[in-house]
């Protein structure tokens, strides 16, 4: 059942992933045939943006995210003898190089992990992690981490931040672009050109309000799909789902963290906002908890 899942969740990864990839040319080559007149030049355009910043965030991800969330680093075990202890056992049952450790002095219960790969890794956990649970539950929150290192979800959720940001950007671009004059397809002065000009703005105005939307909602989903493979993973390291259980259930009635940057909230554990769940979950950054807390019950 536990690699079943696990494998199934890779998959809809996947899925998820080429499904950003694609949003990101589609939304490039639609900004290049309105603004510009050619899809080649918005696809050229989707491929400078995404590139770029995939390469500024992949190479400074960790102290960035770090010092939004006002994390502190810890560089000797004296400092907090049990997390450093936690961190450094399921760091080598996951196989994976020792991660630099950070506390973020907040009372309400979270953790997350970040970096660009294994050897460049980072787990934060708040204060109030540590003072609330157990060494038992402490263990299944950094396995779950742990399992975001070990499978790279870290450089995924790096990837999708940059996709979004770029998709934003190209967006803000052909915004300012067509409000400048820009955007004028080559025609004559006839009412069939009047035409194509309303469209053009029609289309503009649909592709600077869905295009960011659509980005927010697969990094999202995302997301999402992450938390239930690294939820799996955590059993697989720990051998003890009730651990992970326990501590879901007791950072599920916490408070919302004082000073999270609502941009890493994806990263967390569990949603540091503590934001009301959506409907749909088309906007969530987690999957609901409940359904976490069931699916591990059934491993």
């Amino acid at each position: 059942m536990l690699y079943e899942q696990i494998a199934r969740n890779k998959r809809r990864t996947v899925y998820v992933l080429i499904g950003f990839v694609i949003l990101v040319l589609a939304i490039g080559a639609a900004i290049g045939y309105v603004f510009f007149d050619s899809y080649i030049a918005g696809l050229v355009l989707a491929l400078v943006f995404a590139g770029v910043y995939a390469a500024i965030m992949i190479g400074n991800s960790t102290n960035i995210v770090m010092s939004m969330n006002h994390g502190h680093e810890i560089t000797k075990e004296e400092q907090a003898p049990e997390l450093w202890h936690i961190v450094e056992d399921m760091a080598l049952v996951a196989r994976v190089p020792m991660p630099r450790v950070f506390i973020i002095d907040d009372p309400s219960p979270n953790a997350f992990a970040t970096g660009n790969n294994p050897k460049n890794a980072a787990v934060a956990a708040t204060s109030g992690i540590m003072d609330r649970l157990n060494r038992e539950e402490l263990e299944g929150v950094m396995g779950h981490e742990m399992t975001h290192v070990r499978n790279y979800d870290i450089r995924l959720q790096t990837i999708a931040l940059a996709l979004a940001a770029a998709i934003t950007g190209m967006v803000n671009l052909a915004g300012h672009y067509f409000w400048w004059g820009g955007g004028r397809r080559r025609g004559s002065d006839n009412d069939s050109s009047n035409v194509l000009q309303i469209v053009m703005l029609v289309l503009s105005i649909v592709l600077v309000i869905l295009g960011p939307i659509a980005a927010t909602m697969a990094q999202m989903a995302l997301s999402r799909n992450r938390e239930y493979l690294a939820d799996a993973g955590s059993v697989e390291l720990t051998r003890n789902p009730q651990g992970l259980i326990s501590a879901l259930r007791k950072i599920s009635t916490s408070e919302p963290m004082k000073e999270a940057d609502p941009s890493s909230a994806a990263l967390y554990i569990s949603d540091p906002m503590k934001k009301k769940k959506s409907l749909t979950h088309l906007f969530d950054t987690h999957p609901p908890m409940e359904e976490r807390i069931e699916r591990l019950e059934k491993m």
